[in-house]
């Protein structure tokens, strides 16, 4: 019953191989970083995404995922993936905003 309660992430580039991890840290950190990224310009700053999401999270959801940089940087390159948020090109370092969906309705 474990594997019901993971979520396979994946990679922007294709390929490339990503980890299951539990969907409850997946949604934790999900919905901190949409909480984070701006729909527009100058959007936010990768560097400072996994201290943001701390912030978004209460200290028993915190201890709970434990390595909030590597979930936020995993959970990131999945909602990449996804088209739900996209680097700003042209910009280093990098940063983030939401993406457009191509039917042009709001992101979740």
């Amino acid at each position: 019953m474990e594997d019901a309660e993971r979520i396979q992430l994946v990679h922007p580039e294709p390929g490339k191989q990503m980890p299951r991890i539990s969907r409850r840290k997946y949604e934790l950190v999900k919905h901190a970083i949409l909480q984070l990224i701006p729909e527009g310009n100058p959007g936010y700053p990768f560097s400072q995404l996994a201290d943001g999401v701390a912030s978004q999270l209460t200290p028993e959801q915190v201890a709970e995922i434990g390595s909030i940089g590597w979930y936020t940087t995993g959970v990131k390159l999945d909602l990449e993936a996804q088209g739900i948020i996209e680097r700003i090109p042209g910009i280093s370092p990098q940063r983030l905003r939401r993406a457009r969906l191509p039917n042009n309705q709001d992101n979740p």
